[in-house]
């Protein structure tokens, strides 16, 4: 683990290109291999179609990312990890964000129970 979820409205599909942005998430996680095994990255998306935001009356646009982790890394590398990421998200969405009403947001989670898990693709990069 960790697993990035992305969420967008389905107005922004045309306007930008979301496979870049989960590569970019994903090159973040990957350059801190040493807290984030590369084995465990997941970086995916979810459009959303069905929707509102504000008062309705405008083409709003939203994008939620969750960033999902175990447990046991410090409040300084996940301050930062997060950091990382909202940033990428605010370069990637930068033109989008000055020419039209967009909601940026990111939430950590800290998974506090066990997970069950099974992962063969470790391997590869030990």
């Amino acid at each position: 683990m960790p697993h990035v979820i992305v969420e967008y409205t389905d107005n922004l599909a045309a306007r930008s290109d979301i496979q870049d942005l989960l590569t970019k998430i994903r090159q973040v996680l990957e350059n801190r291999s040493d807290t984030y095994p590369v084995g465990g990255i997941r970086v995916r998306a979810h459009e959303v179609s069905c929707y509102t935001i504000a008062d309705g009356k405008e083409n709003d646009a939203f994008v939620h990312t969750q960033f999902k982790i175990g447990k046991g890394r410090s409040e300084e590398v996940k301050q930062a990890t997060c950091e990382a990421i909202f940033d990428v998200m605010k370069t990637h969405f930068e033109d989008l964000y000055q020419e039209s009403y967009l909601a940026l947001s990111l939430e950590l989670e800290e998974f506090q129970h066990p997970t069950f898990k099974q992962n063969n693709i470790h391997g590869r990069f030990k």
